[in-house]
């Protein structure tokens, strides 16, 4: 299954362009899963235009069934109360012993941070749903971002907090449950780390996948846009996955005899010309402003049809690597490219098997790969958005060479 992540500046559409990519890669004869944290807007209209619409005219003026994307919207409310609930079920002895008065459901309203777990749990059940296509409606750049890096940093908490060798005292529970007269907590307090453990791990390797991409829209012109796609670009070559595309979404058409219209052209045009020098190989594709809000089925596949609609394609170059250079200069070279990084907002540093990676507002705890994990760090250089880090073999480390 390849999957799309759709994000982007706030107000520039993205949840239309997301409902219209899933079209498309339905009218390609995919089948496709179209998921998102907000189930209104063109999310929403594209679904129920899709119940209104019997059909379209096929060949000979028959009316044929049309292409639909199957939608998914996440229920945020409903997900944190099946949640809470179940974990206040398991830890019901324990609670009972503190003289707890447990919730009910309609007393239950979702806290904040809630949407993120929900989207993560929707994600797990949709890695595995068999479609051939996943597009993902995610909320604005810095909060994508953010999401996409939560099962990684999550597993990392679970396995601090939480690691798995500690339940080699299993064997003493059932003692000290005699002694306290309750069911110890221990267990079900495992058990369900490992639950979550396994539920991210899931959600993890279908973000870091290589069929896995990023889609960016914005509205050229405005100054926060440019900060907002330099932002993201920076963030998601940090916590990947890349992005394959750029959608300059509600492009006026130039040449136009109104000033205003030609004002705003001309900035559209100046913001696109430097998007294209940014991204570089990354295209950048142009979506006509329609002067409304697609929300048919119709509407919504005129809104993409050309190259902005096209299915995500593997992403050459974007892979962190380990380049042996022990040969030529006594060193092994971990590269990771980070395009749009800056010398001044970067920061590293080793701790054991870690490495504490700093890149402008953005940070990333990194577990070494084996190799380097028996060499000490000797320097680093970033050019060409390119990060190189130098790793020294330890000689108390390494096997002799004979």
């Amino acid at each position: 299954m390849r999957t799309v992540f759709v994000t982007g500046t706030g107000g520039a559409g993205r949840s239309t362009v997301a409902a219209a990519l899933a079209l498309a890669g339905a009218r390609r004869g995919e089948r496709v899963l179209l998921l998102s944290d907000d189930p209104a807007g063109a999310l929403r209209d594209t679904g129920s235009a899709y119940d209104r619409a019997a059909g379209t005219a096929g060949p000979g003026g028959a009316d044929a069934p049309e292409p639909r994307p199957t939608v998914v919207g996440v229920d945020t409310g409903a997900d944190f109360r099946h949640e809470f609930l179940t974990l206040q079920e398991r830890a019901g002895a324990a609670l009972d012993l503190l003289g707890a008065v447990p919730f009910e459901d309609g007393e239950l309203t979702e806290l904040p941070g809630s949407e993120q777990f929900a989207l993560l749990r929707a994600l797990r059940h949709a890695a595995g749903s068999g479609h051939d296509l996943l597009v993902v409606d995610l909320p604005p750049v810095r909060q994508a971002v953010a999401l996409l890096a939560l099962p990684e940093q999550l597993r990392r908490y679970l396995r601090r907090l939480l690691p798995a060798e500690r339940q080699a005292a299993r064997s003493l529970r059932p003692v000290l449950a005699q002694l306290a007269g309750v069911p110890m907590p221990a267990q079900w307090l495992y058990e369900t780390a490992a639950r979550w453990d396994e539920e991210l791990a899931v959600v993890q390797a279908l973000v870091e996948s290589p069929g896995t991409s990023v889609r960016l829209v914005a509205e050229p012109g405005p100054e926060a846009a440019d900060r907002a796609l330099r932002t993201a670009r920076l963030g998601l070559a940090l916590h990947g996955p890349a992005p394959d595309m750029v959608i300059a979404n509600r492009v006026v058409p130039t040449g136009s005899p109104d000033p205003f219209l030609a004002e705003l052209s001309g900035r559209q045009q100046c913001a696109l010309k430097g998007w294209r020098e940014e991204f570089g190989s990354v295209p950048v594709r142009e979506v006509p402003h329609t002067g409304r809000d697609p929300r048919r089925p119709g509407e919504l596949a005129e809104l993409l049809d050309g190259p902005a609609g096209s299915a995500p394609q593997p992403l050459p170059g974007t892979a962190w690597t380990v380049e042996d250079r022990r040969a030529e200069d006594g060193v092994l070279v971990w590269r990771l490219p980070l395009p749009g990084a800056v010398k001044d907002r970067l920061q590293l540093v080793r701790r054991d098997d870690e490495l504490f990676l700093t890149v402008g507002p953005f940070r990333r705890i990194l577990l070494l790969p084996s190799v380097l994990r028996r060499c000490t760090v000797s320097g680093a250089a970033l050019r060409d958005g390119e990060l190189r880090i130098r790793f020294e073999p330890d000689p108390g480390l390494w096997p002799r060479s004979r």
